[in-house]
């Protein structure tokens, strides 16, 4: 049901998306529901801390803060950190692929590793690893999206449903909404796999990663084939 979602969303995408396979929706529907998963699996394993939506953790930090819990303040502080670095060096360097990669790296380090080292090891590095990714893909076409979070997303859906009289803005209305789904689809699928698999379950979202980095591999060497 989901695919066929995307495949409708998919029907007469825009050149840009065709042409630059970052910017695809498919890409970004992966890398979205690998966002919600990694939020589940980060509160549901690392202590109640976000490895990407960071809205969360600045909320409980400054809770914290407030009421004299530093140790659990910067529970929540280092990924906040993590995630600037991670998205700073992402930006600068401009290498999508390369940035996925390194997300791949972290993720796949992190995965055997999970609870026999320090979480204050583990989250910044599965943090930094996810904003090196996320900084990376931000675009669907000519729309500008997150993928490591909802809120954004539905404020543009909504900014463009406003102006569902342009076709243009209706279209962008659909991938806003679609991709607020796959979070949810990635949290419940992320949810249900870390209880089940433990740290394990780190395995869908790196396999996620691994497939885009296909795809876009793929299309440049068959630009036809996305």
């Amino acid at each position: 049901m989901v695919m066929q979602a995307i495949s409708l969303a998919s029907a007469g995408e825009a050149g840009a998306g065709v042409e630059n396979p970052e910017r695809s929706l498919l890409v970004a529907s992966l890398l979205t529901m690998s966002g919600g998963f990694l939020d589940a699996f980060s509160w549901l394993s690392l202590g109640g801390v976000f490895a990407s939506s960071h809205t969360g953790n600045v909320v409980f930090l400054g809770i914290d803060a407030v009421s004299g819990q530093w140790r659990q303040a910067a529970h929540h502080l280092l990924p906040i950190v993590a995630f600037l670095f991670g998205a700073t060096l992402a930006m600068r360097i401009r290498a999508p692929l390369r940035c996925l990669a390194g997300e791949i790296v972290c993720l796949a380090i992190m995965m055997p590793l999970l609870h026999r080292i320090p979480d204050m090891i583990t989250i910044p590095t599965i943090a930094f690893g996810v904003a090196l990714r996320s900084a990376s893909f931000r675009q669907v076409e000519h729309w500008q999206v997150l993928t490591v979070a909802v809120t954004g997303n539905m404020l543009r859906a909504i900014d463009q449903s406003v102006l569902a009289s342009d076709r243009g803005a209706a279209r962008g209305g659909r991938i806003m909404f679609l991709l607020c789904l796959m979070f949810l689809v990635g949290a419940a699928v992320g949810g249900y796999a870390t209880n089940w698999m433990g740290a394990w379950s780190l395995g869908l979202p790196i396999a996620s990663s691994v497939c885009v980095l296909w795809l876009c591999r793929r299309h440049r060497h068959d630009p036809h084939r996305l």
